[in-house]
């Protein structure tokens, strides 16, 4: 018997190499979880480390310095986003291991007029704002743990022989639900963007001249068979921002397409075409407030009787939005999206309470839409060239996207600005009695020293979730509120593909696949500015973008956005590798697509902790009641601290993160 056991065994690794050569796993392309020649692990801890702690120091030493020549993040692949190096440190600080072994702090002897805690859009608006008030030559300082500047708003950089192509790696666009507020929208005028030009950058009609359209990819192991058909059931918050009517003949090929059982298809088409009161005897606003505290998976199941084929469909509609599928969505949200099952309910246009703000329309704010090649990391390219001119060539927004950043000149003592990457700061504490301290000390860990900086002002527009075990001082019920403000996990991987022709022969740029890995896949928009050129012929190199939200449907959303966290950090390379590979292959290799050979670099960017945590009227009970919420509580200014970033709002925009950024500042009451 263990003879036998063991053959099986060997043959089952024989098979599985035999595929990952089939996939093209050896083939060459960078993978940079392993450390030291040491693969990546899962630490001991709830929410993993991650690295072994042997390893804590092996992972802070391999951090390159930005001042050294060829230091260029952008350029990177493989796991990237929350990169190995950018968390350990505090992990280590979360678990209470920090301080055990800590080096003694070295006093810099640096003095600041502001130190602001993380370099994303937030962070490198606020300096923009504190030099508004304060002057130009206002000495600032801004600590980043990760290797480059910007936070989620990512850049990815490919070369496809002598062409440079971009990816977006996080924050995709300049767009929000509601109208942006007259501070962001004169910060983006400031930073040179004119909103309204982007029709003159983007050729839409690209992908739709070639016949290519929207499909949905029903897996063998969800739906019985691998099979690609047109996709009918599109609803809004898709990331293209061009939004087509789904015609009745679309919704008749896909009926008659769709690997759906009779039954499936028999309540597809009801749900599509019956006008039916599934909530008879309520008034427009009675029925929202149901609607709010049922999920939309709930509404289809046991209101309009739907199969759980239908649910399984749905599922993750709403991944892109809200990190979480329909089982963790309201229904009075799934209804403003445009989601069907809801036409006989006669509902009034006005929101509901406890309505997402995703889920409101709002004609000004669709209107108000720009996307760079690379995504909203050219604001925050903008924003570095307005603060530190000398490191980013160029002078317009358009230019901005092919100008190459020197990041030797981030940190320079003659720069009146200075953003320093690779560091960590454990703690941030008035010197003195906070009400009446004139100066703050900010302790930072980056190659391996434990480093201290003095300011008279300090912004923290880090992720809220670390606020309280850096700024112990502040209080207990905010610290509390600060917490509470759980992050939404993603993937947003970037793939360069060879050419695109096995898309333009299966008839598709953007593919919902539901029951796999990524759940959505599409060609970013064909955007041209600045000298940059996207790519328009099907035989030459594009990036192909993919999607993943790490939630585990049927638990509340921020007990599904914790486990979705621990999955991404322990999950190494190879198998996000692995994963694409197959799914791609699964995917696209009907119209001629081959793993092995058209794939020709991949970087996963990973954030486990990714969107700010909206608030949700099924599992956040104030968010109906009204009153004070948890981020109002967060936000408050404590001493010489103030307290910015996306979280600040709950809201998961660039827009939010530019307001945030604009209080905290004024909340340091300067004058």
């Amino acid at each position: 018997m263990s003879n036998e056991t063991d053959l099986k065994e060997i043959n089952r690794k024989k098979i599985n190499r035999q595929r990952d050569r089939l996939l093209g796993m050896g083939a060459t392309i960078t993978r940079r979880d392993f450390l030291n020649g040491i693969a990546v692990t899962l630490g001991a801890a709830t929410l993993p480390a991650i690295v072994p702690r042997e390893m804590w120091g092996a992972v802070a030493s391999d951090l390159e310095r930005q001042s050294v020549a060829g230091y260029y993040p952008p350029a990177k692949t493989g796991l990237r986003g929350s990169h190995a190096g950018a968390f350990e440190t505090m992990h280590k600080l979360r678990d209470g291991a920090f301080w055990d072994d800590a080096p003694k702090p070295v006093d810099t002897g640096e003095t600041y007029d502001l130190v602001i805690v993380g370099g994303g859009i937030s962070g490198l608006a606020s300096a923009h704002f504190f030099r508004k008030l304060a002057g130009n030559n206002a000495r600032i300082l801004i600590l980043e743990n990760h290797d480059d500047f910007g936070g989620h708003a990512k850049r990815n950089e490919f070369r496809a022989g002598d062409r440079t192509l971009l990816g977006f790696g996080g924050t995709y666009s300049i767009e929000s639900p509601a109208p942006y507020s007259a501070v962001s929208k004169a910060l983006i005028a400031e930073l040179g963007i004119d909103v309204p030009s982007y029709s003159k950058y983007v050729n839409k009609n690209l992908y739709s001249s070639l016949g290519l359209k929207p499909r949905v990819f029903f897996d063998k192991e969800t739906f019985g068979t691998d099979k690609l058909v047109l996709n009918a059931i599109r609803i809004e918050g898709g990331e293209s921002n061009i939004k087509d009517e789904v015609s009745k003949e679309e919704l008749e090929e896909f009926v008659k397409s769709c690997p759906l059982s009779d039954k499936g298809k028999q309540d597809f088409n009801r749900l599509i075409t019956d006008v039916k009161d599934y909530l008879p005897g309520l008034s427009s606003n009675e029925k929202k407030a149901r609607l709010a505290r049922m999920s939309y998976a709930k509404y289809l199941t046991d209101m309009v009787g739907v199969s759980d084929e239908l649910v399984k469909l749905f599922q993750a509609l709403p991944h892109g939005l809200f990190g979480v599928g329909i089982d963790a969505v309201s229904a009075q949200d799934a209804w403003g999206l445009g989601a069907k099952g809801f036409d006989g309910l006669k509902l009034d246009a006005a929101p509901g309470k406890g309505m997402n703000r995703d889920a409101i329309p709002d004609e000004e704010a669709e209107k108000f839409f720009f996307h760079f090649p690379d995504g909203n990391s050219s604001i925050a390219r903008l924003l570095v060239r307005k603060l530190i001119p000398a490191v980013m060539p160029g002078s317009t927004a358009a230019d901005v996207v092919v100008a190459k950043a020197d990041y030797s000149k981030l940190d320079q003592a003659s720069s009146p600005v200075r953003i320093r990457l690779n560091s960590t700061v454990v703690k941030v504490k008035h010197l003195g009695d906070p009400t009446s301290s004139k100066e703050v000390e900010i302790t930072y860990f980056s190659d391996n020293k434990l480093k201290t900086v003095r300011a008279a002002h300090c912004v923290l527009a880090c992720w809220h979730v670390v606020v309280p075990y850096i700024a112990v001082e502040l209080p207990d019920a905010q610290k509390d509120a600060l917490a509470s403000a759980q992050k939404v996990p993603l993937l947003y991987t970037n793939v360069l593909l060879r050419n695109w022709t096995s898309l333009q022969k299966l008839g598709t740029s953007a593919v919902y696949a539901p029951g796999m890995y990524h759940t959505h896949m599409n060609l970013d928009l064909p955007v041209s500015m600045g000298g940059y050129q996207c790519t328009q012929k099907t035989d030459e190199p594009i990036v192909l973008h993919m999607m993943k939200a790490a939630c585990k449907p049927g638990r509340p959303a921020r007990e599904q956005h914790k486990l979705g966290r621990i999955q991404l950090y322990s999950t190494t390379f190879e198998t996000y590798e692995r994963n694409i590979r197959e799914q791609l292959l699964r995917v696209l290799g009907p119209g001629g697509f081959d793993s092995a050979r058209d794939i020709m670099e991949i970087t996963v960017n990973r954030w486990p902790h990714g969107y700010a945590y909206e608030y949700n009227s099924l599992f956040d009970q104030f968010w109906l009641e009204g009153g004070e919420t948890p981020c109002e509580v967060a936000r408050k200014p404590f001493g010489r601290l103030a307290i910015a970033n996306s979280d600040a709002g709950a809201y998961a925009y660039t827009d939010s993160a530019i307001d945030q950024a604009y209080r905290a500042v004024n909340d340091l009451k300067l004058s």
